[in-house]
């Protein structure tokens, strides 16, 4: 077996490298906040979900999973929906408030907007 030194793995046995060092540069390696957002919005049911807070914030579990299949057609299970609002709240796009029984979820637009300021628009440039 070859040395620590020159072995491709990484310590866990993966195989995988993390981005800053695969870019040699911690500047030029994206930062994990912005890469969690563009995962986040990557399933078209967490889109979906986010749609439905646009419409109406503080909604419960329950409420989610029944405007998902009435607005959108799609039938996830509670579980799955939760997981769903775990990431996109893990991401900054949903805040959660327990009232009582109930866990309500709001949309939080401001890692939508630090992605919007990432980029110029055509306006933007000369």
């Amino acid at each position: 077996m070859a040395p620590p030194a020159l072995r491709r793995h990484d310590a866990r046995g993966t195989g995988r490298r993390s981005t800053r060092s695969l870019t040699g540069k911690h500047l030029l390696a994206y930062s994990s906040g912005v890469a969690d957002v563009y995962k986040a919005l990557a399933d078209p049911t967490r889109r979906a979900l986010l749609d439905q807070l646009l419409t109406r914030d503080e909604q419960t579990l329950f409420e989610l999973c029944t405007s998902l299949a009435m607005h959108h057609g799609l039938t996830p299970s509670r579980q799955a929906v939760s997981q769903h609002l775990d990431l996109l709240e893990a991401a900054g796009l949903v805040r959660t408030e327990k009232r009582g029984r109930f866990k309500l979820h709001t949309i939080d637009t401001a890692p939508l907007a630090q992605i919007a300021q990432r980029w110029p628009t055509r306006k933007d440039l000369p």
